[in-house]
């Protein structure tokens, strides 16, 4: 810790970073166009390991609590909400599946942050920040790697669900 605070300041100061870490976050994945997540970029391919979503199914039984996470859209008043589909035509599941992608890169990026709380918080609290990013945002990634898989699956002729 290189910053001695008092714990009520500490505690006020992590909630405005991570406050502060998401939204900015959020909202510079969010200036990204849609182009760049229609790529076939190699860190958002569905890996054949997956089985099209089926190993997030069988590993942490996604159906089941997907529903309970927040869509981030309503802390914007732009973004494309991932609640429902916007459609089953083949262009509509193909945007779906790139906002995924965005999705997927804000809540890696969102996880990065978490070395700083270091700075001002004791270790074991540090520790405690690094937890939270991991937790808060790794059933998120799991949700749009298991969505896109499924999608890809049907646009590339699999038609698997």
């Amino acid at each position: 810790m290189i910053v001695t605070l008092p714990d009520h300041w500490i505690i006020f100061i992590d909630v405005l970073a991570w406050t502060f870490f998401h939204l900015f976050i959020s909202s510079m994945c969010l200036k990204l166009p849609l182009t760049w997540f229609l790529k076939d970029h190699y860190w958002f391919r569905t890996f054949p390991f997956e089985q099209s979503g089926a190993l997030w199914q069988r590993l942490f039984r996604v159906k089941s609590w997907k529903g309970l996470i927040l869509d981030g859209t309503i802390f914007f008043k732009k973004g494309y909400s991932k609640k429902g589909l916007h459609g089953t035509k083949t262009r509509d599941l193909i945007v779906f599946a790139a906002e995924t992608k965005r999705a997927e890169l804000t809540h890696w990026l969102s996880i990065l942050p978490a070395p700083l709380f270091f700075l001002w918080n004791p270790v074991w609290a540090g520790w405690v920040m690094v937890l939270y990013a991991v937790v808060f945002n790794l059933p998120i990634i799991v949700v749009q790697r298991y969505n896109r898989g499924r999608i890809s699956a049907i646009t590339s002729g699999g038609g698997k669900k």
